[in-house]
């Protein structure tokens, strides 16, 4: 497997093209909007600068990996000959579904299919493609160049070769592959979301400041940022979309959102890609 394609040049979607072009995969990195490519390609050549500074990689290396990602507007042209898609579109099921219709049909027939979702059901989204057992997630964490955890996480119709091919080449790519079964939140968000709920809880309800809840959390738990600001870095629309997922899946009023974190998005005060959150930026 030495040929990917990866939708949606956000975040995560620069994140994961640059770790496999990183890695000597041909790539392919697709999206609808050229200014967010030119934006994707721009952030990747400064984390590779950034690795290059630390000594993490050689500046040959980088001029490597930068020559291994190739940008496409089309799914069709950037999906043809391609053994893994790496779908890091937004946390939507209308739009995802869409997408693995789309991918579905277009992607050769022995490719897999992997989400990035951090919540979204497999099953769900591998039901809407003739190859459910092609279908997997692969959720890397954020920053994906830095973080070293890759949780996999079988639909229930995923293959048992498939999860192995995907838990082989998380390995290549220097991480640590977890595989987890497709339960509401998987295993990360099922445990860190209500954990940030209930920070967010814990201010509204006025136990304490925003930065004492952090420093708590960071000097008391040894966490290295505080569950208000991880939200801000996630975007509070994200948290939220996830949190709903927990309790519609599971219709446990714990997993319901903080009325505050409600408000906030409704305001448009995401966290670090506003500008404000919890904190400014």
């Amino acid at each position: 497997m030495k040929s990917i394609a990866v939708i949606g040049a956000g975040t995560m979607g620069n994140g994961i093209a640059h770790v496999f072009a990183q890695h000597g995969y041909r790539v392919a990195l697709i999206d609808l909007s050229q200014p967010q490519l030119d934006k994707a390609l721009a952030t990747i050549s400064r984390n590779l600068d950034r690795q290059v500074s630390k000594g993490i990689i050689s500046a040959a290396e980088k001029d490597v990996a930068i020559s291994n990602i190739s940008a496409y507007h089309a799914v069709a042209a950037g999906v043809k000959d391609v053994d893994l898609v790496v779908e890091a579109a937004t946390e939507n099921m209308d739009i995802k579904l869409r997408i693995f219709k789309e991918l579905d049909e277009l992607a050769p027939e022995g490719a897999i299919l992997a989400s990035n979702t951090s919540s979204i059901s497999i099953t769900r989204i591998a039901a809407a493609t003739r190859r459910p057992g092609k279908v997997i997630g692969m959720h890397f964490m954020n920053p994906v160049p830095v973080m070293k955890l890759v949780e996999i996480i079988n639909g229930y119709a995923t293959e048992v070769g498939v999860t192995e091919s995907i838990v082989s080449v998380s390995r290549t790519l220097g991480k640590e592959p977890c595989v987890v079964n497709d339960y509401p939140g998987f295993v990360a968000n099922r445990i860190l979301m209500p954990m940030i709920n209930e920070a967010v809880y814990s201010f509204y309800e006025g136990v304490a400041g925003k930065e004492e809840i952090d420093t708590v959390m960071k000097l008391g738990m040894a966490h290295p940022m505080g569950p208000l600001q991880l939200a801000d870095f996630i975007g509070l629309d994200v948290c939220l979309a996830i949190l709903k997922v927990l309790y519609d899946g599971f219709g446990n009023p714990k997993y319901a959102p903080c009325p505050l974190l409600v408000n906030m998005v409704a305001a448009g005060k995401l966290g670090v890609k506003t500008g404000e959150g919890f904190y400014k930026y």
